[in-house]
């Protein structure tokens, strides 16, 4: 079951823009993602399905070069660190990293660690850095009581980092659910003029008859699966300030929504977007800083608008149609999603 497919490959095409090489992230120059898998059975019909992933803004020092980025929370119930800073100054200083509900403090002091090793300054003579963790929660096939998770595996999902990566049931998505089938990672991307916009999200919502990709309405089934949230992360090397890129995050929306989420109370959904374009020295002293960006009124917006959109869309279907079946606990399945029962 592990020989999955993204959605192109299925014969389905979401929207009329270009997609980028790969159709990742990573069709943004300079961004990498890596992944740390964690998966096997222990006594009792326990069962540790889950991970983490590094979403890594440029190839360069984060913290020394860092980038305009911006966040939109759709849904609260959530559990994330990080974001009030982002929200506050407009900018990333570090990786993204994602993982389980119960492991943020894990993957925090992981990559505070890495960070740390990485950046003597820190905590000496610039002050502290603001690292930024997201969550979903994988408690339907993970036993996340066990806090499988430790710092090491961030420190490794760093460093795992490449251009090239997997999707599906891996890292952070190892045992995250969908509409009720096997969710977890997904990409896609789009071509905007010279400019790329890349979204990977973390899936991890819906029931199955919310799912609008179906071709025939399927019924609900009798499983016990909370909520769930999504974690989306935009990208792109268009230059764009903290603004603008939370405007950009706003339209993740419109993809999720013609998938079929409506955004349920207990789904916490939340979205990141940075862009590497223009990148700001911390150890500058210019008293004014000069930074290029879209005008708001150019009819590019709107086609930036368009690709966020686009690809948030294919990247949660990338989630579905990568993803294996997947044995969780107390004898929890995650079915993959049938190919058959895609529209094409």
């Amino acid at each position: 079951m592990k020989n999955r497919r993204k959605a192109r490959d299925l014969g389905i095409q979401i929207g009329s823009l270009s997609v980028g090489e790969r159709n990742q992230i990573t069709d943004v120059p300079g961004v990498k993602v890596g992944h740390v898998t964690l998966s096997r059975e222990l006594e009792d019909q326990e069962v540790i399905q889950t991970g983490v992933t590094a979403v890594l803004p440029h190839e360069g020092h984060l913290f020394y070069e860092k980038v305009p980025a911006a966040c939109y929370v759709l849904n609260g119930f959530g559990k994330t660190a990080g974001l009030v800073q982002v929200e506050e100054l407009g900018n990333l200083e570090a990786p993204i990293m994602l993982t389980n509900t119960f492991a943020i403090g894990a993957v925090l002091d992981g990559t505070l660690d890495y960070m740390l090793k990485q950046t003597p300054e820190v905590g000496d003579t610039t002050g502290t850095i603001n690292l930024v963790v997201g969550e979903c929660n994988d408690s339907y096939l993970n036993s996340i009581r066990k806090r499988s998770v430790k710092p090491e595996h961030a420190n490794l999902a760093i460093e795992n980092a490449s251009a090239s990566f997997e999707e599906g049931a891996i890292g952070a998505g190892t045992g995250m659910m969908c509409f009720q089938y096997k969710g977890g990672i997904g990409s896609s991307s789009r071509k905007v003029e010279d400019w790329h916009v890349g979204v990977l999200v973390n899936s991890n919502f819906g029931r199955r008859e919310e799912f609008r990709y179906a071709n025939y309405i399927t019924s609900s089934v009798d499983q016990d699966v909370p909520d769930g949230s999504i974690m989306i992360i935009i990208a792109t090397d268009a230059p764009l300030d903290s603004r603008q890129l939370k405007r950009l995050s706003k339209r993740a929306s419109v993809g999720l929504g013609r998938i079929g989420s409506h955004i349920h109370h207990g789904s916490g959904d939340i979205i990141i977007a940075f862009s590497n374009s223009n990148r700001v020295d911390q150890f500058s002293e210019d008293q004014v800083r000069k930074f290029t960006s879209i005008q708001d009124s150019h009819p590019i917006m709107n086609t930036l608008f368009q690709a966020v959109a686009e690809a948030t869309e294919e990247a949660v279907l990338n989630s579905l149609t990568s993803a294996h079946t997947t044995e969780g606990r107390k004898g929890h399945r995650g079915e993959a999603l049938p190919y058959e029962l895609l529209k094409k």
